[in-house]
């Protein structure tokens, strides 16, 4: 991955040099020389839940400071953790698909507002290439992800994931159990009042959906779907596939965990799979500790190799192990594998690097021939990211710029609000597209973009969230 890796890697052993001195309990110089010099990914938390108000949605709990979650930044520097996978989690709401949108939109914006507190610290990271300057700027890289695909059921759905990769998602679960337009869930069932059965894998419109995220460059996520689901997915996608946060079948059957066939189609995809830390997914007993945990890792790494299994701890959205409170704690996990025999290169992998070769496959198989208009021509939206307003018919409007005198293309320019495009208005004398909203929309989040194209066909976008009180 270049130089700035090599960097990324000095700077987090000059960051986390002092970490062992503090008196950690297992380990000793060992964890110093492997964990706080690794770059440490967990690929899936929940965390964005308990940022939020339950009743507004609003951002209300800042991670700056010690909370009771099982991650907030302190917890997070003692731990060693330098690259997570936030979850936007749903659910879904039946036959309400704004409810959907609403709800997923409320988590992108709690992270967009975490790291607006703490800029110094926590950085919202696009690419890898953003969270290479994340790390060597010594900052928390968050990586934005979705959780439940159940915003994504209509014929709108791939101009909304188009909105979703301009905010940063990078991976999606298609499912969170439940069953949706996009694929059969884990459960079989759909979210409805009588919890109606489902059959089938991967629908029309999951199979677009999923050839679509390929073409943007994210990770399709397949922990929560069915089986059914997960063979459609490996015989769709281009690209590498994750299971973010899921188990060894064969140690636990459980419906969430992969058999040893779905673990070597992961393999020959060249995807990972994240264990998690929950313990009913770890032992018949649904009791566990760290030996338990590192079990599952022993069993992916013994069937399909070291490089296709990686952390992915489920923090905030499940029990733990007995013996890991939380993220300040995640070095117990390598001084588990340090004390299985583990060499420093193969723990790195399992750290993180895993899931950034993964990352950087998916990105290079993209497709990168959509042509933007080079630092010539600015999008400022008058509405800041998460902005409040008072209108639930609100007028949407965005200052247009340029250092070079370009010619707007006015009939392909538009705005986009929760996936449906609209024709804006282009007035040249105020250098402003704008869009005045007719029908009153229902919900409280929402997601707008602004779409400027050139008459040479270049493409500038620029895309916001706003909450309507």
């Amino acid at each position: 991955m270049g130089n700035r890796l090599i960097l990324c890697f000095i700077m987090i052993s000059m960051l986390f040099y002092l970490y062992p001195l503090f008196g950690f309990a297992h380990g000793g110089e060992d964890i110093s020389k492997v964990h706080f010099k690794s770059i440490v990914v967990d690929s899936h938390n929940d965390t964005m839940l308990k940022v939020i108000d339950k009743e507004t949605w609003l951002p209300t709990l800042d991670l700056k400071y010690d909370t009771d979650n099982h991650i907030d930044i302190p917890k997070l520097k003692k731990g060693g953790l330098n690259v997570l996978f936030f979850a936007a989690y749903t659910s879904g709401y039946q036959d309400n698909t704004q409810r959907s949108i609403s709800r997923t939109l409320s988590l992108i914006n709690a992270l967009y507002w975490t790291e607006a507190n703490n800029r110094d610290t926590f950085k919202i990271t696009k690419s890898l290439s953003d969270i290479e300057k994340a790390l060597y700027d010594g900052k928390i890289a968050a990586v934005p992800t979705i959780e439940g695909g159940y915003s994504l059921d209509r014929d709108e759905s791939l101009e909304l994931l188009r909105q979703y990769n301009d905010l940063g998602i990078k991976a999606i679960a298609l499912n969170w159990n439940f069953s949706n337009a996009l694929g059969e869930g884990a459960d079989r069932t759909y979210n409805d009042m009588s919890k109606t059965p489902s059959s089938g894998g991967l629908t029309k419109l999951g199979e677009k959906v999923v050839l679509e995220m390929n073409r943007l460059g994210m990770i399709i996520d397949v922990s929560h779907m069915a089986e059914s689901t997960f063979w459609d997915v490996i015989n769709t996608s281009k690209s590498p596939i994750m299971a973010t946060h899921s188990g060894v079948y064969s140690l636990k059957n459980h419906p969430r965990n992969l058999t040893d066939k779905q673990l070597r189609a992961l393999a020959n995809n060249g995807g990972v799979i994240g264990i998690a830390l929950y313990p009913g997914f770890l032992t018949k007993s649904n009791q566990a500790n760290i030996k338990d945990y590192v079990d599952h890792i022993d069993y992916v790494v013994d069937l399909i190799g070291i490089d296709h299994v990686a952390i992915g701890s489920d923090f905030d959205g499940a029990r733990l192990p007995t013996d890991l409170k939380d993220s300040s704690e995640l070095y117990n996990v390598t001084d588990e594998l340090i004390a299985r025999g583990y060499k420093k290169e193969d723990i790195e992998k399992i750290l993180g690097k895993n899931v950034l070769r993964v990352l950087k496959k998916v990105e290079d198989l993209s497709d990168r021939k959509i042509r933007e208009i080079d630092n010539k021509m600015y999008i400022m939206p008058y509405h800041k990211m998460g902005e409040i307003v008072s209108d639930s018919a609100p007028f949407l409007s965005a200052k247009i710029e340029s250092e070079d005198l370009i010619e707007i293309n006015e009939i392909k320019s538009r705005i986009i609000v929760d996936g449906i495009s609209y024709n804006a208005n282009y007035n040249k004398g105020t250098s402003t597209l704008s869009l005045k909203i007719n029908k009153r929309l229902k919900e409280k989040f929402h997601v707008v973009t602004f779409e400027i194209t050139d008459i040479e066909g270049n493409i500038q976008r620029s895309t916001r969230i706003f909450y309507i009180k």
